[in-house]
């Protein structure tokens, strides 16, 4: 089954198995043949502009030698990476240079594969553009476009216009192709629009068939719903009350026009030089106030985006007597800082002349302007000084007309603000201050502050009269809140009582709503198993508080200066494998915004009694007449019971001792003996014994000398005393206390 050329690539040297496994070993040999294969692995259909890569892998040879290479010998126009069994030829971006035949060589010793790879390429990148010669009129020819951009190639273009299921055009473009290029197709259609088209759609549809290449869309389109237009007719014109009017009077004109779109509306009027004065863009057009240079021919106009249509009224206004009217009124109310106008208009009369003042004469605080029949007094910004009746006064001929308005201010500018001096907490006092900025008058305000339905609180600022500046009061209540009152609102009410004012809003509020906090409290611990343990047992302390919001539990230790050693933030604090040292006061705190509460316990860890030292003080072996200290004491071991006995076969006895300490003074010879210290708590006991020995004096007991006496006095005071000097020292050593026990036992 192998080729010659394979038998001259394997080794000179190899080993022969016999039997079975050489026939398998050669099966597999065989298997790894030299292949080449190429991904994709016959033809590739690309979009021009986009990445191709054309990729070649050979099997059965480490490394092969690879090229690359078009049918005709063109340029690559590519990149090439070879890497191991894999050479990769990319192409970016493609376009009508990389539409060939391309072929990979592989070459492994003498053996070479060849397998090539067709490049296509094609462009239909967008929808086709459906654009119109000019809007669609009723009975008027338009031309329709379909353009298709960019396509290629576009011998096998076909493109069909169709208005809703009507087929108006179809077009092929069978012509050849001269050169490789993207083309810019169209499609161009006349027809005359009619208003069974009103609501159609135009459908512009693109093909391009190439059923060979497997890409989409190979179909686009394009739909346009029709516009169609009517231009503006049947113009009509109604006026009301009539076209013959009085100096002063007014008039209310109104138009209409059909048409598709409905046409738009324009009042215009006709001047001296045949030109149109527009006036309006509306529907109705309203002449107040008319003067005789009014009268005169009115235009209304119908307009869409055809055409338009025009209808004519004439109108004749006849003269009345000289009139003077000032506006907005004969009272105008301002807020503070705003831009007031007054105007003083005159009928009646050509060339009138104008003067303003204030009743009181004071400065006007405003800039004047006069034009023709009209003059205005601007206040901008009105303020205190402009708080006055003025006058305008109109001069016509002879005749005078005078007018007054009186401006009237106020500020009245935000609605009120609610402040607390803290957090509500249940029972506590808390103040709810309400304040009204830059309110004028401030003698007429009243303020209201309520808690749901309930007035807590009213005030009036009446002594503020005839004050002229801004102010900005307040009302304060305090109050105990209480848990009932979560949820409730607070309502701030603030009214300003100028009923002879025309304005609004002359009442202002704001509303908050109660949160009412709970401090901590009833905080709990329940310790499991209890807080007196063994060392070595483990522990859990499960601390609970009540309050709102829920309190964060925080467990600390207290240390011997009082300050507090954080632990632990759950509700559980667990110790495990106690020691002695974890013996002390823990402390669970409940704490959320309103306060804080606490809860103590005391952990105690018994161990049982250990280190035990029972000593003779001066020594254990004394002579007759002494003073001798037995002492016990048992190390860092609290809450002991120590019980001091003499031995004996009679029965031990129980000595009297003080702290651990038993003194025998001027000892005799009975004293002698074993001596035994028991210590014992609730979890065990430890025992410890010495022997004092007493020697008896023989014949010196009756001789004294005077230095022996003072010898023996001094030992006798120096003795005891240092004894009680060791035996504080010790004690101050302990961390656990003791006390001596005599029939009984007791706890120290």
């Amino acid at each position: 089954m192998f080729s010659s050329q394979r038998q001259l690539k394997m080794p000179r040297k190899m080993f022969v198995i016999f039997g079975a496994s050489n026939i398998l070993w050669m099966v597999f040999t065989v298997s790894q043949a030299f292949k080449i294969e190429t991904f994709p692995e016959n033809k590739i259909v690309a979009q021009i502009g986009d990445v191709v890569s054309l990729t070649c892998r050979t099997t059965g040879c480490e490394p092969p030698s690879f090229s690359w290479r078009t049918h005709l010998d063109s340029p690559l126009n590519g990149q090439v990476r070879n890497e191991g069994s894999n050479s990769t030829l990319t192409m970016d971006p493609v376009g009508f240079r990389n539409e060939y035949s391309y072929l990979c060589t592989a070459i492994c010793g003498s053996e070479k594969r060849e397998k090539g790879i067709q490049v296509e390429i094609y462009s239909f990148p967008k929808d086709p553009e459906i654009h119109l010669s000019g809007p669609l009129e009723v009975g008027k020819p338009v031309t329709v476009t379909c353009l298709v951009p960019d396509v290629y190639p576009f011998d096998r273009l076909e493109m069909n216009l169709l208005k809703g299921n009507h087929l108006l055009q179809n077009k092929d473009f069978v012509e050849p192709m001269e050169r490789k290029s993207l083309e810019t197709k169209s499609l161009e259609v006349t027809f005359t629009p009619t208003n069974e088209d009103i609501g159609k759609a135009l459908v512009c549809q693109a093909k391009l068939h190439i059923d060979e290449i497997d890409f989409k869309p190979k179909e686009r389109e394009t739909t346009k719903k029709l516009q169609v237009y009517i231009s503006p007719k049947n113009t009509v014109i109604s006026v009301n009350p009539s076209t013959r009017l009085q100096e002063g009077g007014s008039v209310t004109m109104t138009c209409s026009s059909e048409g598709l779109p409905a046409p738009q509306i324009f009042w215009s009027k006709k001047l001296d030089n045949g030109n149109l004065q527009l006036l309006s863009g509306n529907s109705t057009l309203t002449l107040i106030a008319m003067r005789t240079e009014d009268s005169g021919i009115y235009v209304c106009e119908g307009v869409n985006q055809v055409g338009k249509n025009g209808k004519e009224v004439e109108l004749i206004v006849q003269e009345k007597p000289f009139t003077v009217e000032i506006s907005p009124g004969p009272q105008i109310v301002a807020q503070i800082g705003d831009s007031v106008v007054l105007t003083c208009g005159v009928t009646g009369c050509e060339s009138p002349s104008f003067t303003w003042r204030t009743q009181v004469d004071s400065p006007l605080s405003g800039k004047v302007k006069t034009e023709g029949s009209k003059s205005t007094l601007t206040l901008s910004p009105v303020g205190f000084e402009n708080e006055h009746s003025y006058l305008c006064t109109v001069t016509c001929g002879r005749k005078k007309v005078e007018k007054g308005i009186k401006v009237d201010l106020y500020s009245f500018p935000r609605d009120p603000e609610i402040e607390m001096s803290g957090l509500p907490v249940n029972g506590n006092p808390v103040t709810v201050s309400c304040r009204v900025p830059n309110v004028y008058p401030s003698d007429r305000l009243e303020i209201e502050l309520l808690k749901g339905e309930s007035i807590i609180g009213n005030k009036n600022f009446l002594e503020n009269i005839d004050k002229k500046y801004l102010e900005t009061e307040s009302l304060d209540m305090t109050f105990i809140p209480t848990t009932e009152d979560t949820g409730t609102v607070l309502v701030c009410l603030a009214k300003l009582h100028i009923d002879e004012m025309e304005f609004e809003p002359k009442q202002r509020q704001s509303t908050q709503t109660l949160y009412v906090n709970v401090a901590p409290r009833d905080t709990t611990v329940f310790v499991s198993p209890s807080s007196i343990l063994e060392e070595g047992s483990s522990v859990n302390m499960t601390c609970s508080s009540n309050g709102l919001p829920a309190p964060k539990i925080l467990w600390s230790r207290q240390l011997n200066n009082g300050h507090l050693q954080p632990l632990s933030e759950n509700s559980t604090l667990t110790l495990t494998s106690t020691k002695m040292e974890d013996s002390g006061v823990y402390v669970c705190e409940g704490i959320n915004q309103a306060g804080i509460d606490r809860k103590e316990v005391e952990l105690i860890i018994q161990v049982a009694p250990k280190d035990i030292q029972l000593t003779a003080f001066p020594s254990e072996s004394v002579k007759e007449g002494d003073t001798v200290i037995i002492s016990c004491t048992c190390g860092n071991v609290p809450k002991t019971w120590i019980i001091l006995k003499k031995k004996a076969e009679t029965g031990d006895t129980v000595l009297q001792s003080r702290d651990g300490a038993y003194t025998i003074h001027k000892v005799q010879l009975e004293d002698a003996g074993v001596y035994e210290c028991e210590s014992k708590n609730e979890v065990g006991l430890q025992l410890r014994s010495l022997t004092l020995d007493v020697k008896g004096r023989g014949n010196y007991q009756d001789y004294f000398s005077p230095e022996l006496l003072v010898l023996y006095c001094s030992s006798s005071l120096i003795i005891p005393a240092i004894g009680m000097i060791i035996y504080f020292a010790r004690r101050a050593n302990m961390k656990g206390s003791y006390s001596l026990v005599e029939a009984q036992k007791s706890k120290v």
